[in-house]
């Protein structure tokens, strides 16, 4: 019993003395890891690779840049939080190829030769959250396991390289992916691999060879907020194509090959802010594309070869600030078509061949009050063929209603084909007479040799006719006399 009593007394005594000692043994902890970051510049310049530059700031960055490596140097600070071996000559990645950097942030080889990345040579980078291997035009194949290990990488550039496709599974070992960007590659079609990347908020697949978007190319992407599919060869858009991502607010479908779209392809993309659907082949647009796009603010149609659009098509966008419908073949844009339209920031209409008719009317007011459209070069009629819409007067009639420009310029009363051949005698008679009659006048104008007048055509335009009249002023008076009589004689005839 008293050894037992004994034993629990000295467990006490040396629980004590834990107690008292664990206090001291987290203030050196401490101390330490403070002497180690006031270290840190200092270790980091120490240890930089000669080759290499090395910040002495709080955050050791190495930068290797332009150094003519062939190969990953075998060392670096284990403090960087950055390093950078753009524009040199790597061409392979071995296993394990930066060793352990468990404070790097950021890896950037973009610009190298790179053919080939063993699996797993980004292990030993725990904290990795950045990486770039763009420019590299040599990798056409990524193995599954490439990114093995990389937890933390938020941001992947494979930008400009010549991959044709990627392993469907390459993403699962990159739980916190947010950025993607594969922009300048040979996809035909969106990646598999995208659909596993749940976290995914931009993916920029631009000047590709991607031929449509399928009703499962997106799916699951509902947390995708940048998409850019510009400059690709996309013809077909499935109606289902973008259903699950309903948090997207910026797409960009311009310079591909659509030509149609399906009547409800954005209906879920209730947030979108901005549509980019210029330098396609679309004709006609249609009122039910739109209609769901309450948050929309600005919308590209220009560089196509849009000649109609239905009633309403832009009724429902209450948040439009910017519309662009230049470049066109646009001859009319009836105020229906815009109902409401208090809403327009700006309207782009240049370059479509625009009829300055009635139609264009309720535009015309709308430009001299709001100032928010300009340029609008009128293609017909003729008759304000080549003028801004902004200088087109629209007269009112009787009834108090517009009068088109043609009807501007029509002459009301159109003489049938004798009574003009009769008019324009008489003309000329009486032209001929006044010579005869009053020679005198005529003394100053005998260098002259045509004599212009104005003569109305149907068309409504005044056209200068020359007539050549013969001028003798050495007629004598009597001549003249017994002349006229003659002519009158004649003209009753």
């Amino acid at each position: 019993m008293e050894h037992f009593q004994s034993s629990k007394r000295s467990a006490f005594k040396k629980r004590n003395v834990c107690h008292r000692l664990f206090p001291l043994s987290i203030y050196f902890s401490v101390v330490l890891f403070a002497i180690l970051r006031a270290s840190a510049p200092w270790a980091c310049s120490r240890l930089c690779p000669t080759v290499c530059t090395c910040s002495a700031e709080r955050n050791c960055v190495v930068l290797c840049d332009r150094a003519g490596l062939q190969q990953v140097l075998s060392e670096f600070p284990c403090e960087a939080s950055l390093i950078s071996l753009e524009k040199n000559n790597i061409k392979f990645l071995s296993e394990k190829a930066f060793g352990a950097l468990p404070a790097l942030r950021s890896l950037s080889l973009n610009h190298n030769n790179i053919s080939f990345i063993t699996p797993g040579a980004f292990k030993g980078l725990p904290h990795l959250s950045e990486l770039q291997l763009a420019h590299n035009e040599f990798i056409k194949y990524l193995h599954t396991r490439t990114f093995t290990n990389l937890k933390r990488l938020k941001k992947l550039d494979l930008s400009n390289c010549n991959l044709f496709n990627i392993p469907d599974r390459i993403f699962i070992a990159v739980p916190a992916l947010q950025e993607l960007a594969m922009w300048q590659n040979n996809f035909r079609r969106i990646p598999a691999a995208v659909r596993a990347t749940e976290t995914l908020r931009l993916l920029y697949l631009e000047r590709n060879r991607i031929e449509a978007v399928a009703y499962n190319s997106l799916q699951g992407l509902r947390r995708l907020k940048y998409l850019n599919l510009q400059n690709n060869k996309i013809a077909v858009i499935h109606e289902k194509g973008f259903k699950d991502c309903v948090e997207l607010e910026y797409l960009y479908l311009n310079d591909n090959l659509l030509r149609n779209l399906p009547e409800f392809a954005f209906q879920e993309l209730r947030l979108l802010k901005m549509l980019n659907l210029g330098g396609n082949a679309l004709v006609n647009v249609s009122s039910t594309w739109f209609s769901q796009l309450v948050e929309l603010e600005v919308l590209y149609l220009d560089r196509n070869a849009i000649s109609y659009i239905e009633e309403g098509t832009f009724e429902n966008l209450t948040s439009l600030i910017s519309l662009h419908l230049n470049s066109n073949n646009l001859t009319s844009l009836p105020f229906s078509v815009f109902q409401p339209v208090y809403f327009l920031g700006r309207l782009y209409v240049f370059r479509n061949p625009w009829g300055c008719d009635c139609k264009m009317e309720w535009l015309k007011e709308w430009m001299e009050n709001y100032k928010l459209v300009r340029d609008i070069p009128c293609a017909s009629p003729p008759s304000v063929a080549g003028m801004d819409l902004s200088q087109v007067f629209f007269p009112k009639s009787p009834e108090g209603t517009c009068v088109d420009p043609v009807e501007q310029n029509e002459t009301v009363y159109t003489p049938i084909p004798t009574e003009r051949a009769r008019s324009t005698a008489d003309n000329r008679f009486s032209n001929l007479i006044s010579k005869l009659l009053f020679p005198k006048m005529y003394e100053d104008a005998e260098n002259t040799t045509e004599i212009f007048r104005n003569v109305s055509v149907p068309g409504g335009a005044n056209r200068e006719t020359s007539t050549a009249v013969p001028m003798n002023s050495n007629l004598d008076p009597p001549i003249q006399v017994v002349f006229i009589p003659i002519i009158m004689f004649c003209y009753n005839i």
